[in-house]
């Protein structure tokens, strides 16, 4: 690049009225190439992109257009800047500042490239419905930031005249300091990669640790972000997270637990007990919102990701059928009825309105029956003396 700059110098004679023809040449080509590159055939190409905004690929290209072309129009901008510089001056310091500049806007460009491949991919599986683990695009994302940041230094230490092999070596002591001193960010890092590739969690999961509950909403190089369900966002360094338990309620494909007691008054009635827990079984079998056999079979039937066996259902996949009516136990003043089933829905607020929805039924069916709901009461015995 530098040859073809000082190949067209010689054609720009250094008197006055030359440069000045010489600078505007130049800056009317900075505006009509500006003015093609952002204005005309960005146009165009919006419109092309536009059109086909349906296909989630092109609303992806659409929205990334504009970061793939700023460092080509950047880079041509600066191969006209430094022809203008080298109409005044030319040296080895000004071809320094422009060698670093060039370097620092390709590395953006190679950025936003791979940052365009991986989103790229992670649209196609979001289009496929695939699997889109969006914690390990921004782990490759921030690691490839890392190894750009370096590749630059390097860069430009070699560039001022010192000797990177050397100064490696020369680091010794120095560098075991520093790597000491920064122990806690590479355990951090290493513990992220270590959350990431055992699939722990992913973002927009519901996470619950020892000393923490919230929704994931980023898992980065040394820390992850988390929203509390107080509404608080909270950072915690990846070491705590990769050694403590951490329990992944979103990990649930259907079922999520209902379970309570039904607490009514001691009779001998057996037949209407039974009666009464066959009613509750019946209901709870033919009710839209709770998991029974029909279902799952169903539920095999239908999805691809449950060819297995039921085992392999409920432990990997986290699916749940469990359903239990039974007395379980007489109490000082009740004998309790047990309630044990799940809900389709894994969301709370689904799950609320199903729950809500069985105790009202039990009630009706309870109410239609000669059994009573039990409560505490003390009988007071006042003994009259005369």
């Amino acid at each position: 690049m530098n040859n073809f700059i000082y190949n067209l110098i010689p054609y720009f004679s250094h008197n006055t009225i030359d440069n000045i023809i010489s600078i505007l040449f130049i800056l009317f080509c900075i505006y009509v190439f500006n003015y093609l590159l952002k204005d005309t055939i960005r146009k165009y190409f919006k419109i092309f992109l536009f059109k086909r905004r349906k296909n989630l690929y092109y609303r992806f290209v659409f929205q990334r257009y504009d970061k793939l072309l700023k460092p080509i129009r950047i880079s041509v901008n600066l191969l006209f800047l430094k022809l203008l510089v080298s109409i005044f001056m030319i040296s080895s310091v000004i071809d320094g500042i422009f060698f670093i500049s060039y370097v620092l806007v390709m590395q953006i460009f190679i950025y936003e490239i791979i940052k365009f491949l991986l989103y790229g991919l992670l649209v196609r599986n979001i289009q496929n419905e695939k699997v889109a683990r969006r914690e390990l695009f921004h782990l490759f994302l921030n690691i490839t930031i890392i190894i750009l940041v370096i590749i630059f230094f390097i860069v430009i230490l070699m560039q001022i005249g010192i000797d990177v092999t050397a100064l490696i070596a020369s680091l010794g002591i120095g560098g075991a300091i520093v790597a000491l001193s920064a122990k806690d960010t590479l355990t951090n890092f290493f513990d992220s990669i270590r959350l990431v590739s055992s699939d722990a969690f992913r973002q927009g999961d519901w996470i619950q640790t020892s000393y923490i509950e919230g929704f994931v909403t980023e898992v980065g190089l040394t820390t992850t972000k988390i929203r509390t369900f107080s509404n608080s966002f909270t950072t915690i360094p990846n070491s705590k997270l990769a050694n403590d338990y951490i329990e992944n309620w979103s990990r649930r494909k259907v079922g999520r637990k209902i379970k309570f007691n039904i607490r009514l008054k001691i009779k001998n009635n057996k037949e209407e007990v039974n009666k009464v827990i066959k009613q509750i079984l019946l209901m709870l079998n033919n009710h839209n919102d709770i998991v029974n056999d029909e279902k799952i079979q169903h539920l095999i039937n239908t999805n691809k990701t449950y060819e297995n066996s039921l085992f392999n259902m409920a432990d990997i996949h986290g699916v749940r059928k469990t359903m239990l009516v039974y007395l379980d136990e007489i109490d000082v003043y009740s004998m309790n009825i047990l309630v044990y089933v799940f809900s389709i829905s894994v969301e709370w607020k689904d799950w609320l309105h199903t729950k809500q929805d069985v105790l009202k039924n039990i009630i009706e069916i309870i109410d239609n029956s000669s059994l009573e709901f039990a409560y505490p009461k003390e009988e007071i015995l006042i003994e009259n003396k005369k």
